[in-house]
């Protein structure tokens, strides 16, 4: 019974964790609330910042008819793409990671939100 009740709860605590680690697109929603004054994800317009629809996957200052500055410009020479893994580098500190870029955006600290963020920004829909 021991045996039965420990890979049980093995069983659930690695669901859960593989879970987490996907990140939950209607939570990233809500910290999308912080990007959503200078960006859209589920529109092409540019507003202060471009817009994220469709940024996962996406070659780093591309959209078009958005005036990027020199550093963003300078950052995706040579065909970098916003995947998963510069987003969580990008992320949690902007201007570090791209000296001189006007997105003022102090950074999401917290892994989760960008688990959350990240699930949403690859599929917006999935927060309806």
């Amino acid at each position: 019974m021991k045996l039965l009740c420990l890979t049980l709860a093995f069983v659930v605590f690695a669901s859960a964790s593989a879970a987490s680690a996907d990140g939950d697109a209607v939570a990233g929603a809500v910290v999308f609330r912080k990007c959503g004054a200078c960006h859209t994800a589920t529109a092409p317009e540019n507003r202060v910042g471009p817009s994220l629809m469709g940024v996962v996957g996406r070659p780093v200052a591309s959209v078009p008819d958005y005036q990027y500055s020199s550093a963003m410009t300078a950052f995706g020479a040579g065909g970098k793409v916003w995947d998963e893994a510069l987003l969580r580098k990008y992320l949690p500190s902007p201007q570090f990671l791209v000296k001189g870029t006007r997105m003022t955006f102090p950074g999401l600290k917290n892994e989760r939100d960008l688990d959350n963020l990240i699930a949403y920004l690859k599929n917006p829909a999935a927060a309806q």
